[in-house]
């Protein structure tokens, strides 16, 4: 039996220290070397932090682009989807009140012309990403609450605009916080 524990027991401890100590130093060093020093990229406007750059915000005022919405109401300590089967009674509801909503605030769109990620939350319920058109269907909101011309609303979705990788890889994707302090910034 002496011939079976003691190999055991090394292993034991060979993966210990692989798993609770190599391993964990080796991705926060790697950690170091992304955006924001592997404690997210914050997003700051004069001097003072304003969000995160990976972190879906709220937004409900008709002046700005509105987010995906969250399972979890944007708390990115609970991150997590809403696990609820796409024939439930209760997301469906959830769903159509989404719906509802947005065709409130914006009445020139039809139900059918809604992107579905501004009515379901995404897998993390913390997306900071919308599509150019789910960005660019809200213009006409907008630019009436900013009285703002809707060509220079378009232009600024165009320009925070984050192309595919190598032009490939991942779809176009717009930030919306980051687009929002632009939004700001137009007189």
């Amino acid at each position: 039996m002496k011939k079976y524990v003691w190999p055991s027991v090394k292993l034991t401890v060979v993966f210990i220290i692989i798993c609770s100590v190599l391993y964990p130093l080796l991705i926060a060093g790697v950690a170091k070397l992304a955006p924001g020093g592997g404690k997210g990229e914050t997003v700051t406007v004069d001097g003072k932090i304003v969000g995160y750059a990976n972190i879906g915000q709220k937004f409900t005022e008709d002046k700005y682009f509105w987010g995906r919405p969250s399972a979890v109401d944007y708390n990115a300590a609970g991150s997590a989807g809403s696990n609820k089967g796409a024939t439930n009674p209760d997301y469906l509801k959830q769903v159509q009140e989404r719906i509802d909503s947005f065709l409130m605030h914006n009445p020139s769109v039809k139900k059918a012309e809604i992107p579905a990620e501004l009515v379901t939350a995404s897998g993390s319920g913390l997306d900071p990403d919308l599509s150019p058109y789910g960005a660019k269907i809200q213009v006409k909101r907008i630019a009436a609450a900013r009285k703002l011309d809707e060509a220079k609303l378009i232009s600024l979705v165009d320009q925070q605009t984050n192309k595919p990788l190598l032009g490939l890889f991942g779809p176009a994707k717009v930030n919306v916080l980051k687009l929002n302090i632009e939004l700001n910034k137009l007189k």
